[in-house]
């Protein structure tokens, strides 16, 4: 199947030349010349989005902060710099690659192939699909739905799975390994620091609708959900 790529970036230059090299290895793309043409052309057609860091009206890492509430979309970001805080700020708020300019047309098709193909292996939920409560924590695996207090709280489908195997067993504390298979399919990796990532994310939104502390840290070993909801 064709993949669908978003391509944004306000080069109009850089936005040809990847255009370019992604057609010609058989995919289809849609080009932004900013950050609000980004969000407005999004969809769900979407399989990855090239995403250039610096851009006038809002910035690439905005647009990943906004992303990030509802999408799991794999973004690769572009970057005139080569700094370590931007490549460790990028990857944290939810990137999936980072890439400095100049670069390889080639070799930028090649981290997007590598990026699509570990997709193949997305986060799944448990296979549990029982209907879970906690204290004023709700979850509805079968319709996607977490709510604290009867608020609902927007989680992606990574950030979900990982929400509904803590709930699962909310006694138990799981270490990022168990927490990595049990989540993704068997056969991908990903960092500790990516699932320390969702994690902080998952804290975040459900502060938000005032839960300070939905998921507990043991240190040394890994997570657990709070048992004193």
């Amino acid at each position: 199947m064709t993949k669908h790529i978003l391509v944004v970036d306000d080069d109009a230059h850089i936005r040809e030349v990847i255009s370019f090299a992604l057609e010609k290895a058989g995919m289809t793309v849609t080009l932004a010349g900013d950050g609000r043409e980004a969000l407005s052309r999004f969809n769900a057609a979407i399989d990855l989005i090239v995403l250039d860091i610096n851009m006038p009206e809002l910035d690439g890492l905005e647009v990943c902060r906004e992303l990030r509430k509802t999408s799991d979309i794999p973004i690769l970001f572009l970057s005139s710099r080569d700094d370590e805080i931007d490549r460790i700020l990028g990857l944290e708020i939810g990137g999936d690659d980072y890439v400095t300019k100049p670069f390889s047309p080639r070799e930028l098709v090649a981290r997007i192939n590598v990026i699509l193909k570990r997709r193949v292996g997305a986060p799944k939920p448990p296979s549990s699909t029982k209907n879970l409560a906690h204290g004023k924590l709700q979850i509805v695996p079968e319709q996607h739905i977490a709510r604290w207090d009867g608020q609902a709280v927007n989680l992606t489908a990574t950030e979900f799975a990982m929400l509904l195997l803590l709930a699962s067993q909310p006694s138990h504390v799981f270490s990022r390994d168990i927490i990595m298979s049990k989540a993704y399919d068997n056969h991908v990796y990903v960092s500790d620091r990516t699932i320390d990532s969702h994690i902080r994310h998952i804290r975040q939104k459900f502060s938000e609708v005032g839960c300070p502390a939905i998921i507990e840290t043991v240190h040394g070993v890994g997570y657990k959900l709070n048992t004193c909801l």
